[in-house]
C-alpha cells in the first residue's frame, strides 16, 4: 500500500458506473488500478434515465448519462464515478472534482461497414447509422451522397445493424470498440484531417466528491498529463463556443514535438477544431499550436477563431428525422 493509499485504510471505495458492457469495462479498469494501489474497492452499477429511454440523445440530453452517477456521488451511494469524459457537461459542478484522466484511448471515429468497405468506397445512397449531429454534419459535408440514418443503442446493437444488413455502415467511437475488444469489426479509422472526433472522445473522467481529499490524492496517481492537457484544450473550445455535448462540433488536441528557436526539440500542443451545419452545407475549421501549459487558452483561442468564421450560426443542433429503424433501438448509449 502506498503512503497516499494508507489514508484510505478500512474504507471500501465504491466505484460507480452505468450498466452497459462498455461502461462497466471502463469502470473496471479504474477499479483495478485503485485496487492495485492497495485500496479495497467494489463496483456499483447505477441505472440512468438515458439507459431506459429510446429517444434520440439530442432530445433527452447527453447529461442523462452522467446525472445519475453524480447524484449517487452526492448522496454518498458511491465514492467514485467513471464517465466517458465527452458525456460530461462543460460547466463545472463545485460538488465534484475530476481527480484523474487516465491515459486516453485513440480518439478517432471508426467506420464499421459491410464487405470491409472504407468510407470513400460506399456507393451513393448507402445507409450509414449515427445520431451524433457532429458525425451527421461531417458525413454530409463529404458530399458522398450517403443516406445518414438515426441510430441509438449499445455497441453490439449498432454493429449488429450492419451484420444483419439493416444498414450498410455505422460510425462509432474507436475507443469504445477497443475497450470491449471489438476492433476486428473496424473497416476504417477516420482520420481527424477529414473527420474530427468529439471533444474528449476516448478519455475517461474519474470523478469524486470535492471534499474527499484523501481519495482525490489516490486517484491523482492514475492521471495522465498528456491526456489531461488534450482534454482541457478540447473542452475549453467547446465551452467557449457555448455549445452542448451534442452540438456539431469536433476537436482534437495532440502533444507534438517541435523545434524552438535554438533548434532544440520541445513538446507543444496542437489544437484543431471545427463547427458544421448539420445538413453538411458548411464547415468552418481553425487550429493553433502553443505551450502544453496553455492548453485551456489554446482551446479558447481556436474557438474564438471559429466564431469569427461563423461558427455561432452552425452549432445549433437539428434533430435528425426519426425512422422505424431508429425507433426500434431501445438500449441507450451516450459514450459510443
Amino acid at each position: 500500500m502506498t503512503a497516499t493509499a494508507a489514508a484510505l485504510d478500512k474504507r471500501v471505495i465504491r466505484v460507480g458506473t452505468r450498466g452497459s458492457l462498455l461502461a462497466t469495462t471502463q469502470a473496471e479498469t479504474v477499479r483495478a488500478a485503485i485496487t492495485a494501489a492497495g485500496v479495497e474497492t467494489e463496483l456499483v452499477v447505477v441505472a440512468t434515465a438515458g439507459d431506459k429511454s429510446a429517444a434520440p440523445v439530442q432530445q433527452i440530453g447527453v447529461g442523462v448519462f452522467t446525472a445519475a452517477l453524480r447524484e449517487a456521488l452526492a448522496d454518498n451511494t458511491i465514492d467514485v464515478a467513471v464517465h466517458s469524459y465527452k458525456d460530461l457537461p462543460t460547466a463545472q459542478d463545485p460538488r465534484f472534482t475530476v481527480a484523474a484522466i487516465p491515459a486516453r484511448e485513440d480518439p478517432r471515429d471508426a467506420l464499421v461497414a459491410r464487405d470491409g468497405l472504407v468510407l470513400g468506397a460506399l456507393p451513393p445512397g448507402a445507409t450509414v447509422g449515427t445520431s451524433a449531429p457532429r458525425r451527421i454534419a461531417q458525413l454530409r459535408a463529404l458530399g458522398l451522397g450517403l443516406d445518414v440514418q438515426p441510430l441509438r443503442g449499445n455497441l453490439d446493437t449498432r454493429i449488429g445493424k450492419v451484420a444483419s444488413g439493416e444498414l450498410d455502415a455505422v460510425v462509432v467511437a474507436r475507443a469504445g470498440l477497443a475497450r470491449i475488444d471489438r476492433l476486428d469489426v473496424v473497416t476504417e479509422a477516420l482520420e481527424p484531417v477529414q473527420f474530427l472526433p468529439a471533444p474528449a472522445q476516448g478519455a475517461l473522467a474519474v470523478e469524486c466528491r470535492s471534499d474527499d481529499a484523501d481519495l482525490a490524492a489516490v486517484l491523482a496517481e492514475l492521471d495522465d498529463a498528456t491526456a489531461r492537457a488534450a482534454v482541457t484544450a478540447e473542452r475549453a473550445l467547446l465551452a467557449e463556443l457555448e455549445a452542448g455535448c451534442t452540438a456539431p462540433v469536433g476537436a482534437i488536441a495532440e502533444v507534438v514535438d517541435s523545434l524552438d528557436d535554438d533548434g532544440r526539440v520541445i513538446e507543444e500542443l496542437s489544437v484543431r477544431g471545427c463547427a458544421a451545419a448539420v445538413d453538411g452545407s458548411d464547415v468552418v475549421r481553425a487550429s493553433a499550436v502553443g505551450a502544453v501549459a496553455d492548453a485551456e487558452a489554446l482551446g479558447r483561442s481556436v474557438a474564438r477563431e471559429l466564431l469569427d468564421l461563423g461558427a455561432r450560426d452552425l452549432v445549433e443542433v437539428t434533430e435528425p428525422a426519426s425512422s422505424p429503424t431508429a425507433a426500434s433501438t431501445t438500449t441507450g448509449s451516450g459514450n459510443a
